[in-house]
């Protein structure tokens, strides 16, 4: 949930990003390359890659169904940002060549994107992590962070979070963002009805 905050401070900056596009400003290809970057590695290989390897397999063996499951869900979710983390890449290269077409682009995939992500991020704060919390004992939970433990001290990921994070409180400061809105977040709302779906997918209460 930690990391969760700091990826919000980066969705706040595609936003901002978007936002300066929308309104006639050139797209800033520092800032939009640096929080590509970001995104590829704190975000997908360092914190999606935590919960798909480590995670959702230890939840599926206490009884958590895949498919048609919360944790097929959020799979599903995380390969829908990673298309719209390659779709803002295309765009960035598009832009950079003179095609003022990817400015457009940028725009289109980096709101859907921060859609997708603000909404995943909510159903695993409140509604998944809620679901391991329950299911998974003192000891599983000890033996999974230690695994997490172990797989960033393995990978680097240590030194690499760090660094990441202050890429993410860089770019807020260049764009503007205050950090106290990119780390507010609203509590999601889901009650296990199935009721609230997420951009591009349902909820992962909905067959919970």
């Amino acid at each position: 949930m930690q990391e969760h905050r700091v990826i919000e401070i980066v969705l706040s900056c595609l936003d901002r990003m978007a936002d300066n596009c929308d309104a006639g400003r050139p797209l800033d290809m520092e800032a939009a390359t640096q929080a590509l970057d970001f995104l590829r590695v704190y975000a997908d290989e360092c914190h999606h890659h935590k919960e798909e390897d480590l995670l959702f397999p230890l939840m599926e063996a206490k009884g958590f169904q895949r498919q048609n499951g919360p944790t097929g869900v959020m799979l599903h979710e995380h390969e829908l940002g990673r298309r719209r983390i390659r779709g803002m890449a295309d765009a960035i290269k598009e832009f950079s060549l003179g095609d003022l077409a990817g400015k457009l682009l940028f725009v289109e995939h980096a709101r859907a994107y921060s859609a997708l992500l603000r909404q995943h991020i909510q159903k695993e704060d409140h509604c998944l992590f809620q679901m391991a919390d329950q299911a998974l004992s003192r000891a599983d939970q000890e033996e999974l962070a230690a695994a997490f433990d172990k797989v960033e001290a393995g990978h680097g990921q240590r030194g690499a979070q760090k660094k990441y994070v202050s890429i993410a409180y860089a770019l807020a400061d260049r764009l503007g963002v205050p950090v106290s809105d990119a780390l507010g977040s609203a509590y999601c709302g889901c009650s296990g009805s199935g009721q609230h779906a997420g951009a591009d997918g349902p909820s992962p209460c909905a067959n919970a």
